[in-house]
């Protein structure tokens, strides 16, 4: 009796996580798992697939126009991440220190992009770069008529465009993770570093920024997924242009299989890509924690 007790209480924590890891197993593991399946394959997604071996990751490494997304994905991490953590740490630290009206309300209009749909924000940015849009209206009264122009149809200038779309979106989400933490930091420490005649930029250096590392950490790892896997500003504003300019991985997943019927070479687009996230996302841990 004792025995069947023992272990009854040792199931009972796997019988409670059951209800959860069912859906998980369900529309995450077994999808991960047959496109894993896929990425073996040349498959357009209605014969039946042919085994290929890895035939489709040794031929990703050598077709350009997937060295160009990957680029340009990485360049959407300056926009999408290093930028809105260095603004949103100036911003929480000028935020926490000085008493101002309206902070409330100013924190909420930098959330708002967080809770409007993608889409919309896409359309809306697309509105405002067009050569008829507000930005070029505004340009134009300026007297500089040499930046008034089509952004999303500038080569040079597309992928910037998006870019700063992602910092205005992600801007908000460090501010609140910031300011979450510089709440939770105490406030002796502050009251100490003025007795020694610390000012307010050192204190920022050597209290603020050290005791923000989970919240930075936190910071990273989500704006650096949110760039390498960025598919609806890009499809809804450009889709890909001009030429291959904005051609991320997400959008070159999307294009192959539903738009070349290369299932195959798409799953492996997408394998690769989430490992290399994983990749990413396990050292930028890593760097923080030291």
């Amino acid at each position: 009796m004792i025995r069947r007790s023992i272990g009854r209480s040792r199931l009972l924590p796997y019988l409670l996580v059951l209800p959860g890891w069912l859906p998980y197993a369900l529309f995450v593991l077994v999808p991960l798992a047959a496109t894993v399946g896929f990425s073996f394959t040349r498959w357009n997604g209605v014969s039946s697939p042919r085994w290929v071996g890895v035939e489709n990751y040794l031929s990703l490494l050598g077709q350009p126009v997937l060295r160009d997304g990957l680029s340009h994905a990485l360049l959407l991490v300056v926009f999408f991440s290093f930028l809105p953590i260095t603004i949103g740490l100036l911003l929480a630290s000028v935020l926490s220190t000085a008493r101002l009206r309206g902070v409330a309300l100013f924190q909420t209009a930098l959330f708002l992009p967080q809770v409007i749909a993608s889409v919309v924000v896409a359309m809306v940015w697309r509105w405002i770069y067009s050569p008829g849009g507000p930005l070029t209206v505004i340009l134009r009264d300026a007297g500089l008529e040499a930046l008034a122009h089509g952004w999303l149809g500038d080569f040079d200038l597309a992928l910037p465009a998006v870019g700063l779309v992602g910092t205005w979106v992600s801007t908000g989400l460090t501010l609140l993770l910031f300011l979450a933490g510089i709440a939770r930091i105490p406030s002796e420490l502050y009251d100490a570093a003025r007795v020694d005649g610390a000012s307010a930029v050192r204190e920022f250096f050597s209290i603020t920024l050290p005791l923000l590392r989970p919240e930075i950490a936190v910071a990273l790892v989500l704006t650096m997924i949110r760039s390498l896997r960025t598919f609806d500003l890009v499809y809804n504003m450009t889709q890909g242009g001009p030429g291959t300019a904005t051609v991320v991985p997400a959008y070159e997943i999307y294009r192959r299989a539903f738009l070349t019927g290369d299932v195959g070479m798409a799953a492996a687009l997408a394998v690769g890509l989430t490992a290399f996230i994983l990749v990413i996302s396990l050292i930028t841990l890593r760097l923080v924690e030291r």
